[in-house]
């Protein structure tokens, strides 16, 4: 998909960022961790929940969010340096545009990687954008992931149904990783969760 007007993107982005959505979900005062399977399996390997949490924005909860890994780690380190397959599995608690839902991974991985890193993976993110501006809207309830698969690539998937052939290497997942578990995370309290740790009260 031709990428015209990169600007006129990032603003749209933007404005989802300052605007609540018009079906969003009743604001939430504190996040209340969703219920998620225990183990995961990926290509033949069974992958425990290392931890879960809300995304919450501006008092809306905007997903419900999981990692799973081959074993818990506790650290952003750690997570990164953990071989072998990883799995970001998402619930949509807002109705959320497909497009937008794409540029904000992308900038979540600009905020988070050198350019020189960005323009390594061109192909790889162009082809994320594709994968979610395909779906025009994702409803409330629907679920969306990402998994990462040693010697094939990211696998992205969107109501349960794969979106073509797994794309990229190691370095993209870990590229997608740091836009929540980078040093400008968009969430640090979501990386806290997912990383295993208990809310302070």
């Amino acid at each position: 998909m031709a990428m015209t007007a990169p600007w006129r993107s990032w603003l749209v982005v933007v404005a989802l960022l300052a605007a609540p959505p018009l079906h969003a979900a009743p604001p939430a005062a504190s996040a209340v961790v969703p219920s998620f399977a225990p183990v995961a399996e990926v290509n033949g390997s069974a992958l425990l929940l290392n931890g879960s949490g809300v995304r919450i924005r501006s008092r809306l909860q905007v997903y419900d969010m999981a990692l799973y890994t081959p074993r818990r780690v506790h650290t952003t380190s750690a997570l990164l340096a953990l071989p072998g397959p990883k799995k970001l599995q998402f619930e949509a608690l807002l109705e959320l545009t497909g497009t937008d839902l794409g540029q904000l991974l992308i900038r979540g991985m600009q905020a988070n990687c050198s350019a020189a890193q960005m323009s390594r993976h061109t192909p790889s993110t162009t082809r994320l954008i594709e994968i979610f501006s395909a779906r025009s809207r994702l409803l409330r309830g629907e679920s969306f992931g990402m998994v990462y698969i040693p010697g094939k690539g990211t696998q992205f998937d969107i109501a349960g149904q794969a979106q073509g052939e797994p794309v990229g290497d190691a370095e993209f997942f870990d590229m997608i990783l740091r836009t929540w578990f980078g040093p400008a995370s968009v969430d640090p309290q979501l990386r806290d969760q997912l990383l295993g740790h208990r809310l302070k009260p």
